[in-house]
């Protein structure tokens, strides 16, 4: 079982397993066919604030990791990372982002808290 970070923008790959989109807007130029997008869980994705702050540059990524996290706490954000566990424990998932740099993303907090999970 794997979980793997590519952008939306991307061809699909054989191997991607559940392809799950985790932006919250759907990335300009990218039609939802090409994209071949299995999930779509808007309520995993950082708030609007959060990503604005972010964005702005007003923290470090370690804080606004910090903050992501304390928002996957939430119940509905809890119980849609749940999903996606699951969907990791059943096989290959693939996170999908227009992030120009995924790692220093939220998708990169979703990879460590989906991989802390695995046995």
């Amino acid at each position: 079982m794997s979980v793997r970070v590519r952008r939306v923008y991307d061809p699909p790959e054989p191997d991607d397993g559940v392809r799950v989109l985790v932006d919250r807007l759907w990335p300009r130029g990218v039609s939802r066919a090409a994209a071949r997008v299995d999930e779509w869980p808007k309520g995993l994705t950082p708030s609007d604030g959060l990503r604005r702050w972010y964005h702005a540059g007003e923290g470090s990524y370690e804080e606004f990791a910090r903050r992501y996290e304390a928002e996957l706490a939430a119940p509905e954000a809890a119980e849609l990372l749940d999903g996606v566990r699951e969907s990791v424990r059943r096989g290959p998932v693939t996170l999908l982002t227009s992030a120009k740099f995924p790692e220093r993303s939220h998708t990169a907090v979703l990879v460590r808290l989906l991989e802390a999970d695995r046995p």
